[in-house]
């Protein structure tokens, strides 16, 4: 191997929750590195979820990562080939992967609503994968799914 693997960067925690998750996710949000703009819809989906959630003991960053732990994936299909024919081969996910994957699937599905503003989709997202609906939700339980249905071929791992 000629060059190292990169090191992880320490990353800063946000302003009003002192949470590195939140600037991890924030960042994964952010469009043409206007992080400020980022955090703002971050912010305001966080008030939205504060004025519309009906469970009074959690607050609204606990909902948020109720929601992405539902939304985070244990197993994935990963193709290989074994003798001319692909395989889709049921792994397991390293932690980091699981936190990052599920943040990519909150946030694509977010955008994929129609309301009006990022920041009110993004809060119906959160609202709907914590309570273990939503798009996101679905495709953690597709993503299982595939992996139970190829179960079959889990001995050709790598």
């Amino acid at each position: 191997m000629r060059k190292k693997q990169a090191k992880k960067r320490p990353l800063l925690p946000d302003p009003r929750f002192n949470d590195q998750l939140v600037t991890r996710f924030v960042n994964m949000m952010m469009w043409d590195g206007k992080k400020s703009v980022a955090f703002k819809v971050f912010y305001d989906a966080i008030d939205i979820v504060e004025e519309k959630k009906t469970d009074e003991e959690k607050t609204a960053l606990e909902l948020w990562k109720d929601a992405l732990s539902n939304v985070m994936p244990h197993v994935e299909v990963r193709s290989r080939r074994v003798g001319g024919a692909t395989f889709q081969i049921p792994m397991q996910i390293r932690p980091d992967r699981k936190i990052s994957t599920a943040m990519k699937w909150l946030i694509s599905y977010a955008r994929k609503r129609n309301e009006k503003a990022m920041s009110q989709k993004l809060a119906g997202e959160i609202l709907a994968a914590a309570k273990e609906e939503g798009a996101a939700v679905k495709k953690r339980t597709d993503t299982h799914k595939m992996a139970e249905a190829n179960k079959a071929f889990s001995h050709f791992r790598f």
